[in-house]
């Protein structure tokens, strides 16, 4: 089966296409997405399914009117990732997908399949993953050696606009009673030191360091003693989870009830309930490398069947049933 993905971000592009490679498939990367080089694309590849995923410069709803109109003068089934979900499902994902008219919709949201099939859509879960291709364990590397590593952007504005999002709890339980007791942590991404009024904490600017590439990521959370990995809901992880746990770096996370569900903590990962919780957890692991290493390493195992080569054949299992390929 031959896939065009209609998508150029480097955090997509690496992860669920390599997956739909590894599971047999042709796969091509459109790159970045014009009302005139869509149909030349589509026609010099001959896709048999479309695919577009996310939030980035693709997924426009300009652009989503074009794929649209060439998905259904072509008669290739076109799908869509809900990778939003649930945070942005009304001010993004159902706008998009309105002008989009998928065939199908995966989301990474439970709650929302439903929605999306009472709208006219089919649909079904696909939760993220990683690629043991691009997050795997490296050599430690001392640009990135550190205790405590945040490989995240802050995203003010949007916590500002959801006042009671989920990740506000994760940050004030992992991240604020560190930062408070003046235990370093480095953290590599956008906006953290907007993020100071918000937490009612002073991030020094010797601590933050610029964004950083996708795919050295994984040299990070492999040289770093401790990782936090924020949450954003109770009932999802993020993609950086299992991002983490298959670099092999040892993750502190939040204590949410889908964590519990897919891991074990204290054996996979660690897992904290408040600031104090988080303060002791700290102060005990980086003193303990030995209970470190052969956390990550079980992390490791137990993050196996998250790949994206297995998401992707539980893509295709479900596309087929559904009649969509």
């Amino acid at each position: 089966m031959k896939i065009l993905f209609l998508e150029n971000h480097p955090m997509l592009i690496n992860g669920l296409p390599n997956g739909f490679r590894d599971a047999g498939c042709e796969v091509k990367i459109s790159g970045p997405l014009t009302e005139g080089n869509v149909p030349m694309i589509i026609e010099e590849f001959n896709p048999d399914l479309l695919f577009m995923l996310g939030w980035t410069n693709e997924t426009t709803t300009a652009k989503a009117k074009w794929i649209h109109f060439y998905s259904k003068a072509t008669n290739i089934p076109l799908v869509y990732w809900a990778t939003e979900d649930p945070t942005h499902t009304y001010n993004f994902t159902l706008p998009l997908i309105k002008e989009l008219k998928p065939d199908f919709v995966f989301t990474i949201c439970r709650g929302r399949v439903m929605y999306y099939q009472l709208l006219g859509y089919k649909s079904a879960h696909m939760d993220f993953g990683y690629y043991p291709g691009v997050h795997y364990r490296t050599a430690p590397n001392d640009e990135y050696k550190c205790d405590i590593a945040v490989v995240a952007n802050a995203y003010p504005n949007v916590l500002k606009l959801y006042p009671h999002h989920y990740r506000i709890t994760s940050l004030k339980n992992l991240v604020e009673p560190l930062v408070t007791a003046g235990i370093r942590i480095d953290f590599w991404g956008r906006q953290w030191a907007e993020l100071g009024n918000m937490l009612d904490i002073d991030i020094p600017s010797s601590w933050i360091h610029n964004y950083l590439e996708y795919t050295l990521a994984n040299q990070v959370y492999s040289s770093a003693s401790i990782v936090l990995g924020l949450q954003n809901q109770l009932h999802q992880v993020t993609q950086r989870t299992y991002e983490i746990m298959g670099s092999g770096g040892f993750l502190l996370t939040s204590d949410t009830p889908e964590i519990n569900r897919l891991f074990t903590p204290g054996t996979d990962l660690i897992t904290s309930s408040s600031p104090d919780q988080t303060l002791e957890l700290v102060k005990h692991y980086l003193e303990a490398a030995d209970e470190r290493n052969e956390i990550s390493k079980q992390g490791q195992i137990a993050v196996e069947p998250h790949s994206y080569t297995n998401r992707a054949l539980e893509a295709l299992r479900i596309l087929s049933e559904q009649k969509i390929i």
